[in-house]
């Protein structure tokens, strides 16, 4: 039961999640809101240098309740021009790496997001890269992702495409609660689609979302990574979760939610490496940003744990 009145029916979700968000950003829609040449380790064990665009598109038509990615979103769909315009300022700022990042808050392959139109011209414009990292619902895998797949492999025939899925949690009620319209199966599904394609799959788990303790919000979130290794995830990034979009906020007053702790951070991220480190290209991280939101964050000990990620997310070892 939820003090905040959080609605059980999924009909009802969608509704109660958008009445609470806070104003979406205005961006210029020939520029992605956000580009960086960040290290990340690949595959091969060794720190990559890759360029991350964070484009400006269409939301998402899922509404999930932790996600705030749609601030950075436009109510209308953007043109096929104009998402070749943003990869292309973004590269311009990024420069080059090993791999490239297409991150557009929602699913690439959902067509009001990214016209299928613009596939053919990014697919040019990133095939100096090894590796090509797209993010996806499990719903929108199909003839578009294997159209872009084609695409790719046309300017690059040894191109690795990769694309990230939000698992979450492996808690079905919970899934349910999160209005993700995706259930465990979804992804075990879309994991052996992407492996018979030869698609890499990075995988995102949520730490602590609502309606569980801390102790709980632990134990769900490395049984999840679990999940995800099993089926072939080669990247599991373990994703605090934060508030700041409205409902999430609301959760939090009525004490149906609390950020998670730094300890828990890194304890979910050694539960991931306890197991990755047996596996040959096999990376698990903690996700750092907005790290300074984290319930602990101003303790004594904050800083030394925030040092021990960092080093374990780099050295891919505990």
């Amino acid at each position: 039961m939820s003090h905040a009145a959080y609605p059980a029916k999924p009909q009802e979700q969608s509704a109660w999640i958008t009445g609470r968000r806070p104003e979406r950003n205005i961006h210029d829609v020939r520029k992605p809101y956000h580009a960086m040449l960040e290290q990340e380790v690949g595959p091969d064990g060794q720190l990559w240098d890759v360029a991350t665009l964070f484009l400006v598109n269409k939301e998402c038509p899922f509404r999930c309740l932790m996600c705030d990615l749609w601030k950075n979103t436009t109510v209308d769909a953007v043109s096929a021009d104009d998402i070749v315009a943003q990869v292309e300022a973004g590269l311009a700022v990024t420069g080059r790496g090993r791999a490239v990042k297409l991150y557009n808050s929602g699913s690439w392959f959902d067509p009001a997001a990214v016209p299928v139109s613009a596939y053919e011209p990014v697919a040019r414009l990133v095939s100096g890269f090894e590796r090509v990292i797209v993010e996806s619902h499990c719903a929108f895998l199909g003839e578009r992702a294997e159209q872009f797949l084609m695409l790719l492999r046309r300017y690059n025939p040894n191109v690795v495409l990769e694309v990230a899925i939000g698992l979450e949690t492996v808690h079905e009620e919970l899934l349910k609660r999160l209005n993700k319209r995706v259930t465990t199966a979804d992804f075990v599904a879309a994991a052996e689609w992407l492996r018979m394609r030869e698609v890499a799959l990075r995988a995102f788990v949520l730490l602590r979302p609502p309606f569980l303790t801390e102790e709980e919000g632990l134990e769900w979130a490395k049984r999840t990574i679990d999940v995800a290794i099993d089926n072939g995830a080669t990247f599991t990034a373990l994703i605090p979760v934060r508030g700041g979009n409205g409902a999430m906020d609301v959760l939090r007053a009525a004490g149906d939610w609390a950020p998670p702790s730094l300890a828990s951070l890194e304890a979910g991220l050694r539960h991931g490496l306890s197991i990755s480190e047996k596996l040959s290209h096999q990376r698990v991280t903690a996700d750092i940003w907005d790290i300074s939101l984290f319930s602990d964050a101003g303790d004594a000990d904050s800083a030394a744990i925030i040092e021990r990620v960092t080093r374990m997310n780099i050295e891919q070892r505990c």
